[in-house]
């Protein structure tokens, strides 16, 4: 044999490739599979034209793990190299076989074979875990075999080899076990199953394993063990027409790659054709996983192919976060990895992928909310939270996304309501879309904000997700043409809720509250001096009918919720005060006019605004800043009455 230095490259070069380009070193048998596969589809191409080289055999690959020598071998009847190829291809370090023949061929590549070595540099990861790699290859349609050596220190030795058909042998003489660096037993039946099973399970062609197991104690070899069965499904479903798959082969594949046991509520198959090419096969779950809102945690998302060799378990590029609990495969004809297929780059088929599968997936909900309400309702109860944070996201579309929402609401005490619902509903003359938001739904019901709303049949919708406090003040958010406006923050004024009335009518209401807001003048501005730590201001109201007081946010004012979000994240808060509206037609309201007219310095005045701000704070399942203080009061009040 023949010792050649590596073409124009050096061992620093070698060695950083094979310690740095992958980050597991299982890699490896992917990359080695994934070469085995592209030859024999090039030898399936080639003898289209060229009959001599056609194999009868059908296409083969095999794993041989002998644990006494420490080697595992691969081999495949695939196209195989004559001496010239595998200088050419062995010998130069990113010299890619593949990409040459790709290359060749005409523009029109309908009936191209799939081939994803595209770098060159898969061959070398063997040397992450062997000590020494031998090549014997035959090309097809020749007599002549080659042998190919190197321990990877920067040269190779090449001559004769001997092997009886085309194709190609690998043999790895494995490192040492060393689980601190990654170095598994390759020659492990279990460790072997479980790598093809992970990232070559939908090769095409199967994989054989034969298993040598290490001599006993007595130096007897046990003998060869002949797995029948492929290590492979080769069941890429989303390869196949859908009328050919059968449910049960669908569940069968969502248990296999999300290791979830139940069924899933929703299934959604695409294709993306033109420029470029890329199937999906995706499912929405029955039951939210553990970690949907630790996404550290998250262990199986969409899955990412290229070719139907496994990429990565979950690419989070390919999907928004509003989507993460997607569950499924893409699987893409060509995408522009990096050199160790580990990670995505930044591209452009990238965002057309993305931006296909979101409109996919949003359009498959929304008719299945259509046409199957139950299952929807499932699909709501699980992830609705997640699907609003998409409101969060300024590129996202919100009017794929707002449909989508479900919400109770003041009209049926147990039914959830679309926006679409919601606004078939509403009365002439009503433009916005009101609701309240708040952490607890029982609480919301019973706010006193609701009151003006209740008399005048106004509809309000129940926002109680912690997202939901951001999204509603996250700028202008519309539906169809509709905003959105909170019961418990701003003005309101009765007017805009009497649609059927006459102008005249609303503008002889808004002058007799005027004239009661001048009578008040005087107590409401007692009562803004007591509270002024508390209040930023302090007004009639005309949105309570029955009870006394409640508390109104300003319109740039953050809830109490989105105040602790924010300090639990360790931003900065600003100081922001409520408002306090008093009920002018409320019994207590009157008595406390008549005390205060009577005597303006009367401390049960200061008293009696401590107790109504205290009352409205609870009201809306606020905390109080003094808890104790607010109970020595209503104490104090309780003694006086009885």
């Amino acid at each position: 044999m023949e010792t050649h230095a590596f073409e124009a490259e050096t061992q620093k070069l070698l060695s950083l490739m094979i310690h740095s380009l992958y980050s597991n070193k299982e890699i490896f048998l992917r990359e080695m599979i994934s070469n085995a596969s592209d030859a024999i589809d090039r030898r399936r191409f080639e003898g289209l034209s060229q009959p001599e080289i056609a194999s009868e055999e059908a296409g083969r690959i095999e794993l041989i793990a002998d644990a006494g020598a420490r080697q595992l071998t691969i081999q495949d009847n695939g196209i195989g190299m004559n001496a010239e190829e595998v200088v050419e291809h062995l010998g130069t370090i990113a010299r890619s076989g593949t990409l040459d023949f790709m290359s060749q061929l005409d523009s029109d590549a309908a009936a191209s074979p799939e081939l994803i070595g595209q770098f060159g540099v898969g061959f070398y990861a063997s040397f992450m875990v062997a000590d020494e790699v031998e090549v014997v290859t035959r090309r097809a349609g020749e007599e002549k075999a080659t042998r190919w050596v190197s321990a990877g220190d920067g040269s190779y030795a090449i001559g004769d080899g001997e092997r009886d058909a085309a194709g190609t042998t690998i043999r790895l003489q494995l490192k040492t076990v060393d689980d601190d660096a990654g170095v598994a037993d390759f020659t492990d039946e279990w460790v072997i199953r479980q790598i093809v099973k992970r990232y070559s399970d939908f090769v095409a062609y199967p994989i054989h394993l034969t298993i040598v197991e290490a001599p006993n104690e007595e130096g007897v070899v046990a003998e060869r063990k002949v797995i029948d069965e492929p290590l492979n499904s080769m069941k890429a479903i989303w390869t196949r027409a859908e009328s050919e798959v059968s449910e049960e082969e669908y569940g069968e594949f969502y248990h296999h790659i999300t290791h979830d046991f139940g069924e899933p509520l929703l299934r959604v198959r695409t294709s993306i054709e033109g420029t470029f090419e890329a199937r999906a096969l995706l499912f929405v779950p029955s039951q939210a996983p553990f970690d949907l809102y630790h996404r550290e945690r998250v262990a199986r998302g969409v899955q990412l192919y290229v070719r139907r060799v496994f990429i990565m378990d979950e690419c989070r590029d390919l999907l928004p976060e509003w989507l993460r609990f997607v569950r499924g495969v893409v699987d893409a004809e060509d995408l522009p990895l990096n050199v160790s297929r580990e990670m995505l780059q930044q591209d452009r088929q990238i965002r057309a992928i993305r931006k296909h599968l979101v409109k996919k997936i949003t359009d498959a909900l929304a008719k299945l909310a259509a046409e199957r309400l139950e299952e929807y309702a499932t699909v709501w109860e699980q992830f609705g939270p997640v699907l609003k944070e998409g409101l969060l996201d300024p590129e996202e579309k919100k009017e794929r996304i707002l449909p989508l929402l479900r919400t109770p609401s003041t009209a049926d005490a147990e039914a959830l309501i679309s926006l679409a619902d919601y606004v078939g509903r509403m009365p002439e003359g009503q433009d916005a879309i009101y609701y309240a938001v708040g952490p607890k739904l029982d609480v919301l019901r019973r706010s006193p904000h609701l009151e003006a709303f209740a008399d005048k049949g106004i509809e309000v919708l129940f926002f109680n997700d912690a997202v939901d406090e951001v999204w509603l003040t996250q700028g202008v958010v519309e539906f169809e043409g509709h905003t959105f406006r909170s019961v418990g923050r701003g003005e309101v004024e009765p007017e805009e809720l009497d649609a059927e009335d006459e102008d005249a009518q609303r503008e002889q209401r808004k002058e007799e509250r005027e004239k009661q807001a001048v009578g008040y003048e005087g107590l409401l501005q007692q009562i803004r001096t007591s509270l002024q730590e508390e209040v930023s201001e302090v007004r009639l109201s005309h949105r309570l009918t029955r009870s006394p007081s409640c508390i109104v946010l300003g319109d740039g004012d953050l809830t109490p919720q989105l105040e602790a979000m924010l300090r639990q994240a360790g931003q900065e808060v600003p100081e922001n005060k409520p408002i306090l509206e008093l009920n002018p037609d409320h019994a207590i309201l009157d008595k406390l006019k008549a005390r205060y007219e009577a005597d303006a310095g009367d401390e049960r005045v200061a008293d009696a605004a401590r107790a109504l701000f205290g009352q409205a704070v609870l009201a809306e399942g606020g905390e109080l800043q003094d808890p104790a203080a607010f109970g020595e009061l209503v104490t104090r009040l309780l003694d006086e009455v009885l």
